[in-house]
């Protein structure tokens, strides 16, 4: 029986990160379409992607169902914007002048940034208002199941070798891309609603209607300058200033862009002394602050407050340690 996926292939990322930042890229909040297998490796999807990466000995390996590897290959390249020189970016920021961003740059050497498509960024961090980053994830996978079209073709996926990695690990809930916006125009909000995405339901809705009517008007927002992208994009139903910039970071590569969410406000509260600050006024903060590769710095600060988090809250069980949701 000829395997479903292609033989491994390395991944050639300069730094490799290590498992933790690794875990951090895919699982922390960037992106929503990832998942850890039971033998550790991720599969995860993207536009018209599908891959398996696999770390081991500090070496990042990749692999896809066969119909779809040679394409895939390139994409992973440009999906971690790999021709992005990230350890130069991480050492250019003001770690030498900021010890608590120095002590996070050491605990997750080789954290950079996903080049994810656009209207994807967009769609997952719509649904993410007041949601953890399991239940985003759920909403994903709803979307693409049910009204995503497949990544394979259907000889593929009607094949033994899939049939029987599907009985296996329900490889089904991957093989669906996420509907476009103009796909996404078609369908009612008591449809979307049914992917569980409650009052989401009706801003996806209404921002599906107002893109499928005008072609390329989100790709031209985000190529504008930074001030000019974030106000254009908050004038799309339910986005506000943090699904703006994150869109604009993990969709468009605005490396300036620092979204403000409940991690950021707490570290930048306790670490920085910036009590009962708005978000508004941090986010300028983080800006002036950290400059113009203030994006990364900010995954960088929150990763490291999410993990310091979990810590607390593993060695205080029964404590009222506040546990903030992802993109909050």
């Amino acid at each position: 029986m000829t395997s479903f996926w292609s033989d491994w292939q390395p991944l050639a990322l300069t730094p490799a990160p290590g498992a933790a930042t690794l875990a951090e890229i895919l699982d922390g909040g960037q992106a929503f379409r990832w998942l850890r297998q039971p033998d550790g490796t991720w599969r995860g999807s993207w536009a018209d992607c599908m891959a398996e990466l696999h770390l081991a000995a500090e070496k990042l390996s990749w692999r896809a169902p066969r119909p779809i590897a040679t394409r895939v290959g390139p994409a992973l390249h440009d999906y971690f914007a790999a021709d992005h020189a990230w350890a130069a970016l991480a050492d250019a920021l003001p770690w030498r002048s900021d010890a608590h961003l120095a002590h996070c740059l050491a605990v997750f050497p080789g954290l950079s940034i996903l080049r994810q498509p656009l209207g994807e960024t967009l769609l997952h961090f719509l649904c993410s208002a007041t949601k953890q980053i399991v239940q985003i994830k759920q909403m994903s996978a709803l979307l693409a199941e049910r009204h995503g079209a497949p990544l394979l073709p259907s000889s593929t996926l009607n094949s033994p070798s899939s049939e029987a990695l599907a009985k296996e690990d329900q490889l089904s809930t991957s093989c669906h891309r996420l509907p476009t916006w103009p796909e996404l125009a078609e369908r009612s909000e008591v449809e979307l609603r049914r992917c569980q995405l409650g009052f989401r339901a009706r801003y996806i809705h209404q921002v599906a209607r107002f893109l499928a009517a005008h072609p390329g008007w989100l790709e031209a927002s985000a190529a504008l300058p930074y001030a000019e992208a974030k106000t254009r994009l908050c004038e799309l139903p339910g986005v506000g200033e943090k699904i703006a910039d994150c869109v604009l970071l993990f969709g468009a590569g605005r490396l300036e862009a620092f979204p403000v969410d409940v991690w950021i406000l707490k570290t930048l509260a306790g670490r920085y002394g910036l009590h009962g600050w708005k978000p508004a006024q941090v986010a300028q903060f983080g800006r002036a602050h950290f400059g113009p590769l203030a994006g990364l710095a900010q995954q960088y600060l929150f990763a490291f407050e999410r993990r310091d988090g979990a810590r607390r809250a593993a060695e205080h069980p029964t404590s009222n340690i506040e546990r903030p949701t992802s993109k909050d």
